[in-house]
């Protein structure tokens, strides 16, 4: 009996990996993305689907931690110094947000589709507290998890997970139940209250030291499992204390932020953090109830619509209040207006406390579950039909009056301009600096650093920073095709001028060289380079000698990269097929090891 059990269990593990390898790299290849992809597989494996699982919500219960594990990740990025300076948004956006949305959700819950007004609250819970699991993958995959508007959403997730003690007090003096017997709300917030200091002073006193110990006895076992312990206690400390789970995580994630350990921690946990992220959405796919969402078909579609729409007319209001863009609220409304899977937690209590019957328990479950599936389709939708319409216009606001003119022009201010402008400003230099991202723009201006808003591809942009006149163009924009165009019109305006190009990979190298750059900067080369250098000391070379081996090979590499660039055919579909490259390249090399080895042989 046993092995039977054991089979099945085994059965359905397979089932799930199979389902998600092969639902998830489809819906990705049709641009659909990962998680429509893992909603999809949970239905059609399900038990409304071809029942091959009968109860998602056990499914759902053990991927939660998926949640819990994401949120410590996020954690650890944030650090207390950054977590405190994002509080005017935490708790002022959030609440913001919350009491708009639910005030917008309460009348359609009474006026449209007929709740009562104690049923209509219950609803409206399940979508102001929205999917942090859902949206913060979405943010994830969209590379918007550290952007401003990113973190603003983080913010308001953040504050939502704090609401879930008032919201179920509330539900509780709902019921009709006499709760003489039921802990008083003080007592629900004291109780919180004490969970988060404990939770404090185990992260500041104990959790380092704990790893150092650990680290000492050089068991990599023994760090996943104590990474797993203190994401998963913090989580049940949370929880036992009436709080969320994910905020227990998230808040030993920023405790451990300025930790030596914390890449380490993030390295363990991200396996785990995967794959239980992707069995919660294969879950919540299971337990869309289709037979129950065909019978009240047109009920359930219209309180999805009517729902999500009043949720998301309440985001974007939020917003456009708290001066973002009209692109960025459209978008925030459309990541957010989902419900979340704290309803689930939100409907139980209120059926258990006869706020609401087991029907209208089962039909919210399916309102919220389908908005939740529907939501990735509606993100996609936006982003390929209305995000053009609507961004455009913003995207291009006139030009911003260039006051001054400098010898060096510095296009793009991201990761790597900012770190160029420091240092060329910290030198005594002066530089004009021109970005096309208006939030950078308002931030740099905010912390008194002088930027345009300007596209540089349009040479009238450059000829009013003085390209004519300037000594050196620098071009840091990530972009392959942006920074060639740059390049480019930037030789064409003045053929003195000096330009440096940050470049993608060694083919873009020769793409800037043949338009005119004077130096190309590959992304990842330099510290190849010094990773390479330092390998060598730890490997035992004398660290002179591994210098004058890193200097060697920088050097040799650049002059034959200069030489492929000049015969470099960008015509040729397969790179290495021009003889002459590769002739170049395997010269070089060899003749770059007979150096190396002569540096290595070479008595001091």
């Amino acid at each position: 009996m046993a092995d039977v059990e054991s089979t099945n269990q085994l059965f359905q593990v397979v089932t799930l990996l199979s389902a998600a390898i092969l639902a998830v790299p489809l819906f990705k290849r049709l641009g659909l993305g990962s998680v429509l992809g893992y909603l999809a597989a949970g239905l059609a494996i399900g038990p409304f689907g071809l029942q091959l699982f009968k109860d998602p919500h056990s499914i759902i219960h053990i991927a939660e931690l998926g949640v819990v594990m994401f949120l410590f990740i996020i954690g650890l990025e944030m650090k207390p110094s950054h977590l405190w300076g994002l509080r005017r948004q935490i708790f002022g956006l959030g609440s913001l947000q919350v009491s708009i949305c639910g005030a917008l959700l309460m009348p359609v819950g009474v006026y449209l589709l007929g709740f009562s007004w104690q049923i209509a609250f219950v609803i409206a819970c399940g979508f102001v507290l929205n999917s942090t699991a859902i949206i913060m993958q979405v943010l994830n995959e969209r590379g918007q998890m550290s952007t401003q508007s990113g973190q603003k959403i983080i913010s308001i997730l953040l504050f939502e997970d704090l609401l879930i003690v008032p919201l179920l007090a509330v539900i509780t003096f709902l019921s009709p139940i006499d709760s003489d017997h039921g802990m008083p709300i003080w007592e629900h917030l004291a109780i919180a209250s004490g969970s988060i200091a404990m939770l404090v002073v185990a992260g500041v006193w104990l959790l380092n030291p704990l790893f150092r110990i650990l680290a000492r006895t050089r068991l990599r076992e023994m760090m996943t499992a104590a990474a797993l312990l203190v994401v998963l206690g913090a989580a049940l400390l949370m929880e036992a204390s009436g709080l969320s789970s994910a905020m227990g995580a998230f808040i030993a994630g920023v405790l451990l932020s300025n930790s030596s350990f914390r890449h380490q921690l993030e390295a363990d946990i991200e396996p785990f953090r995967g794959l239980l992220l992707g069995l919660f959405f294969l879950g919540v796919g299971m337990s869309l109830d289709l037979s129950l969402v065909w019978k009240n078909f047109g009920f359930i579609l219209l309180s999805v619509a009517a729902l999500m729409f009043a949720n998301g007319l309440g985001i974007y209001l939020t917003a456009r209040l708290t001066r973002s863009t009209n692109a960025i609220a459209l978008e925030r409304a459309f990541i957010m207006a989902l419900g979340g899977e704290f309803a689930f937690v939100i409907f139980s209590a209120a059926a258990a406390q006869n706020v609401i019957s087991p029907q209208q328990q089962a039909n919210g479950v399916a309102i919220v579950v389908l908005s939740m599936v529907l939501s990735p389709l509606l993100i996609m939708l936006h982003k390929k039909f209305i995000e053009p319409r609507f961004i455009k216009p913003e995207n291009e606001r006139a030009d911003d009056h260039i006051e001054e003119k400098h010898p060096i022009i510095l296009v793009g201010f991201g990761r790597v301009g900012v770190v160029v402008n420091s240092m060329l400003t910290m030198a005594g230099y002066q530089v004009t600096v021109i970005d096309r991202n208006e939030e950078i723009i308002s931030g740099m201006r905010k912390l008194g650093i002088k930027a345009y808003y300007g596209n540089a591809e349009r040479p009238e942009i450059l000829h009013h920073a003085g390209i004519e006149d300037a000594q050196l163009l620098i071009v840091t924009s990530g972009g392959r095709e942006k920074a060639s165009r740059i390049t480019e019109i930037g030789r064409k305006m003045n053929p003195n001028i000096r330009i440096l190009t940050r470049a993608n990979d060694l083919f873009h190298v020769y793409e800037l060289y043949q338009k005119g750059s004077d130096r190309q900067i590959r992304e990842t080369f330099d510290s190849s380079v010094r990773i390479g250098r330092y390998a060598l000391e730890e490997l035992g070379l004398d660290e002179t000698k591994a210098l004058e081996v890193a200097d060697c090979y920088y050097r040799r590499d650049r002059h034959r990269t200069r030489l492929m660039a000049e015969v470099y055919d960008p015509k040729i579909k397969h790179k290495f097929q021009n003889k002459e490259m590769v002739k170049i390249a395997l010269e070089h090399d060899q003749q770059t090891t007979v150096e190396i080895q002569q540096i290595l042989q070479r008595e001091e």
